[in-house]
């Protein structure tokens, strides 16, 4: 899996960073890529990247402050502009159908790759063979949602050399043993794919939280995570003007990362008010959990079936 930070910036652009987005590209699902936020400029810096719009087949919402989407009229016209057919599914909260509705109607963009707008509440939002895609709603001036991303169970490792000392080779039958087939030899003898699996291995958790202060359903969201993103406005030491804003402090997000269980912690929409940036943020998060990361713009992450974070 690839996370790439396109827009780490709180509320307006600064000359360092971008406002918010960010792109989940499934590497061993044929690239399956996914948008969250889409902030103005968000297409200027995928330019910077070798992602095409046309890779992207979902794009989640979190609220529609302008920070998180100003950016989609624009991604949308110059997707149907270079040529795009695949069809592109948005999902965010009421209010995003008609965003988008009547600024490609005003500007008169006509988008030629098959639409779906999908307004979402609280719960199951969407599932395909391999993901299931929750929403979960938090706590900001306006609705905001979290997004929940659950990978299925991945069967174990095959175990080929007992397969080999059968006298069966590479091929058809490996794969539907994979799949925890039973298979019938030629001789009669009948192959059960249990038999021949490791332990089957979780799926990975992504959660992503929109803006949001503390609260109790961010548990809901972090729960087990293996990669939890998450934004971090304020340091603590602002923590009553970061309620007071509906935001949350890089402690309090590395507090949540710890109480949940979750593995790796990236922190962004980030202020550009401390006079130190990042290093003061970042301090503070990592002396209560690591590891936790705070993307530059366009920074690439690798994360590796044994949950290992690089940077790309």
């Amino acid at each position: 899996m690839k996370l790439q930070f396109l827009g780490t910036c709180a509320g307006i652009p600064s000359k360092q960073r971008n406002v918010s987005s960010l792109i989940v590209q499934m590497l061993q699902y044929e690239d399956e890529c996914w948008m969250i936020d889409c902030g103005e400029g968000t297409q200027q810096q995928l330019l910077h990247s070798s992602l095409t719009l046309h890779k992207i087949s979902k794009i989640f919402i979190t609220h529609l402050h302008g920070d998180h989407i100003y950016g989609l009229p624009g991604v949308l016209g110059s997707r149907s502009f270079q040529g795009a057919t695949s069809k592109l599914q948005i999902f965010g909260p009421k209010g995003i159908k008609e965003f988008i509705e009547k600024t490609l109607s005003i500007s008169n963009t006509y988008v030629r790759y098959p639409l779906e707008i999908y307004e979402i509440e609280e719960g199951t939002i969407c599932k395909t063979d391999t993901f299931t895609f929750k929403a979960i709603q938090l706590e900001h001036g306006i609705p905001s949602f979290g997004y929940r991303i659950i990978e299925k169970d991945i069967p174990g490792e095959l175990y080929v050399d007992e397969l080999k000392k059968l006298g069966i080779l590479p091929g058809p039958i490996y794969k539907r043993l994979k799949c925890g087939e039973t298979v019938r030899l030629d001789n009669g003898l009948e192959l059960t794919g249990t038999d021949f699996l490791g332990p089957t291995k979780r799926g990975k958790i992504i959660a992503v939280g929109g803006d949001t202060r503390a609260c109790e359903n961010q548990k809901k969201l972090a729960l087990d995570a293996d990669i939890l993103i998450h934004e971090a406005t304020f340091l603590h030491k602002d923590v009553q003007l970061a309620f007071e804003h509906y935001h949350s402090t890089a402690y309090e997000a590395a507090k949540l990362a710890v109480e949940s269980g979750a593995k790796a912690l990236f922190l962004n929409h980030i202020s550009s008010r401390y006079s130190k940036g990042v290093e003061e943020l970042l301090e503070e998060a990592t002396a209560i959990f690591t590891p936790t990361f705070i993307p530059n713009d366009l920074e690439t992450y690798l994360v590796k079936q044994n949950g290992d974070v690089s940077s790309l």
